[in-house]
């Protein structure tokens, strides 16, 4: 798998793709994949402060749940409503599948996450392949 080149990754398996000083987060196509198939995303309410590293939600699957933590500070603009009642769309398209949007406090903060090659080579270290 080859995973986007406009995005950050965290080690926590999440990406986020800034746009000056707003930015989208979503889960990785890794992580949907050792999830199995998502039945709920619980993401936070527009104007909800996120900080770095903290959780900000939870994905279920049919096997876990598992937390989301915020790969940026910032305050929340927009929540993806579709996720509500479509959690699978994650599974069909990870890096589609946004979860938030936010105006971030301090856009360098994403500068120390991993780039897509970098993920790919912690993904694979951390697959065993």
């Amino acid at each position: 798998m080859s995973y986007p080149t406009d995005r950050k990754y965290t080690k926590e398996h999440e990406w986020i793709q800034v746009n000056g000083s707003s930015a989208t987060v979503g889960i990785t196509h890794y992580a949907q994949e050792s999830l199995g198939d998502i039945v709920f995303v619980e993401v936070p309410k527009v104007g909800a402060e996120l900080t770095a590293g903290k959780t900000f939600g939870t994905v279920e699957s049919v096997k876990a749940v598992s937390d989301l933590f915020a790969p940026a500070s910032g305050t929340v603009t927009e929540v993806n409503a579709e996720l509500a009642t479509s959690p699978e769309k994650v599974n069909k398209d990870a890096h589609g599948s946004w979860m938030v949007k936010l105006t971030l406090k301090n856009p360098s903060e994403v500068d120390g996450l991993l780039s897509a090659a970098d993920y790919e080579k912690f993904v694979a270290e951390e697959s065993g392949h």
